[in-house]
């Protein structure tokens, strides 16, 4: 038996996050708490998909640190934008 290759793992993980992402909004009664439960899941599919996919892993780390900073800098805005809503 052979074991999974690493982008057959992430894969798998992005397509577990994607149904996590469908399915557990309408059991969380908090707004603010779904949007950032929805964000955290969309940073995980963001880091997996930068590190394997983009293939960033053989990078140094100053690109890893700015290509994760990015998407940290755009998911806080995201989540900074529904909170304004959730708040007017």
């Amino acid at each position: 038996m052979t074991m999974p290759d690493r982008v057959d793992v992430t894969w798998i993980a992005l397509v577990g996050l994607a149904l996590a992402t469908v399915l557990l909004p309408p059991l969380i009664p908090r707004a603010l708490l779904g949007n950032a439960l929805l964000l955290a899941f969309a940073a995980l599919k963001g880091h997996r998909i930068a590190l394997d996919f983009m293939d960033l892993r053989a990078v140094p780390a100053l690109w890893r640190g700015l290509v994760a900073s990015w998407i940290l800098i755009v998911l806080l805005l995201a989540w900074l934008a529904s909170a304004l809503v959730a708040l007017i």
